[in-house]
């Protein structure tokens, strides 16, 4: 052997352990060699509450209430009969959660809702829809958040999803709907 190369195992050596105690070197400060010292220990932090001041504004000044005024004459000497009117009853409006419910019951009903193909093979399943709305209320975009594991599934659930007019006003803009298969 000659000199040159005993010397490469000892320079690889050295190449190692420098690197080996560079790469160590950031990690130092952080080192805990048993030494526990009081300053560094951050200050406990109390806080008090008081509750607020017992007069923050008078109260306000009791509203009275006035007679209104008394018919005129003129008016009592021909009193005219007034019609009778029904009370109006005010029609329940729809939420848009009974409209998506009954649409996906009418689509059930009509064989359009759960695929053929998945009730002969027994899947079920919960879809999460993520539908976005118009300002008109009808549906301008929808996509699979989370399957059902049958592609099938998630497919019919985007096209019953999809396939819902326009929805009442109280529907907020962007909801995701659980659409569930369940055989029966």
């Amino acid at each position: 052997m000659t000199r040159t190369q005993n010397r490469r195992p000892l320079a690889l050596i050295a190449a190692l352990a420098i690197s080996f105690v560079l790469h160590l070197l950031p990690f130092l400060p952080l080192a805990d060699f048993g030494q526990k010292s009081a300053s560094t220990a951050a200050p406990l932090l109390q806080a008090e509450l008081r509750p607020p001041p017992s007069s923050v504004l008078p109260p306000p000044p009791p509203l009275k209430l006035t007679d209104p005024p008394a018919p005129k004459a003129a008016h009592a000497a021909n009193p005219k009969p007034l019609p009778h009117v029904e009370p109006a009853t005010p029609k329940t409006a729809k939420s848009w959660t009974q409209v998506v419910r009954e649409h996906l019951r009418r689509l059930d009903s009509e064989g359009q809702f759960y695929p053929p193909e998945s009730i002969a093979r027994g899947e079920q399943g919960e879809v999460l829809v993520l539908m976005l709305l118009d300002e008109n209320g009808k549906v301008s975009a929808a996509r699979v958040e989370q399957g059902s594991g049958y592609p099938l599934l998630d497919a019919a659930a985007l096209r019953a999803v999809r396939s819902l007019s326009s929805l009442p006003a109280d529907a907020p803009r962007q909801v995701v709907l659980p659409v569930r298969f369940r055989l029966r």
